[in-house]
């Protein structure tokens, strides 16, 4: 029972009651931008999970990010049957899983790692992109689709079930839902066999490989279900808002991920989470107000966390509230 009054735990229920209250005192606005906070949270998920668990650094969330958001775009427009955009879903998030598992085969079999993982994944990021901006004629188009060059594609429609839209106080619990369930997902995984599987190889790959794990299988499955998450805000994001464009592959998008996880605490999915929330409900309102401050700021803080706090700014707030816990309740004991 005292192994259960933890920081952590504490801090995730009491996100679980707020996020499914929030539609009761806030405004659709409000309810409709706490949808896309959630929605970087998932891609800051899909962070944690390849660099967090595997100690993968990899910029490569924002080209997976990138690849689902295009092809739900692509494939809702095309086929124009809203029904059908649950599977459409499934099939840009499939999309996105396949390429990070082609990508992490060539890496992971051919014996790169470390910092030569960030470079070839950026590298990705950054040739999507500019090959997407450059998309503007008329010839550029798959399906009939015009990929709309730097200014993206526009009118993409939300997730319908049957021929019910889903939008407003519903997309954010479908958001929400989503968000909880890769949540759940990994914090299971990381108190598995699977689990340790991946705490062993982000500590040690030349140990685990002595002790008989396939290390290279591993990583790319792991670097695969990274892309599928952030396959997955992709989709998301273009539900959302109804665009998608190539920034969503460039290189702020990459870095956003790793400075978040970073900053909040890498290998702790409920501080990435919760920083993730924090960041994107900041800069939002820091633009809201005419301020261009707010990647500055999160830099700054980013620096701060390596310098004093490297296990992340949310991790150490953890740990503080954890030794109060402790010490209060051996007082009380004693």
């Amino acid at each position: 029972m005292a192994r259960a009054i933890k920081a952590e735990n504490i801090v995730a229920a009491g996100f679980l009651v707020f996020a499914f209250t929030l539609p009761l005192f806030k405004g659709a606005y409000s309810v409709s931008m706490f949808a896309h906070y959630y929605i970087v949270a998932i891609l800051a998920l899909s962070m944690s999970l390849v660099w967090g668990y595997c100690g993968v650094f990899s910029f490569g969330a924002a080209a997976f990010y990138g690849v689902g958001a295009y092809a739900y775009a692509i494939l809702s427009l095309s086929a124009g049957e809203t029904a059908l955009t649950p599977l459409y879903m499934l099939v840009a998030v499939l999309i996105s899983t396949l390429l990070a598992a082609v990508i992490g085969y060539f890496m992971f079999y051919g014996g790169i790692n470390d910092v030569f993982v960030a470079l070839i994944t950026l590298c990705v990021s950054l040739v999507l992109e500019t090959f997407m901006a450059q998309t503007a004629g008329s010839q550029w188009s798959i399906a009939g689709v015009q990929l709309g060059g730097y200014n993206g594609i526009n009118g993409i429609p939300t997730i319908h079930f049957g021929n019910q839209a889903i939008t407003g106080i519903p997309f954010y619990y479908f958001v929400l839902f989503i968000l909880l369930a890769v949540y759940i997902v990994l914090r299971m995984i990381k108190h598995r066999k699977a689990g340790y599987t991946l705490i062993a190889i982000r500590e040690n790959r030349a140990r685990s490989l002595l002790f008989g794990y396939n290390i290279e299988f591993i990583q790319m499955i792991v670097f695969a279900l990274g892309g599928t998450v952030a396959g997955m805000a992709g989709v998301l994001y273009t539900a959302w808002g109804g665009y998608i464009t190539p920034n969503s592959m460039g290189l702020i998008q990459a870095t956003i991920p790793v400075v978040i996880v970073a900053a909040g605490g890498r290998k702790n999915m409920t501080a990435a989470l919760v920083f993730a929330v924090i960041y994107a409900w900041f800069t939002q309102t820091l633009s809201a107000t005419g301020s261009e401050y707010g990647n500055i700021i999160v830099g700054v803080s980013l620096i701060i966390a390596i310098l004093f706090v490297p296990n992340g700014f949310i991790v150490a707030v953890f740990d503080w509230i954890d030794k109060f816990i402790g010490w209060a309740t051996g007082k009380k004991k004693g």
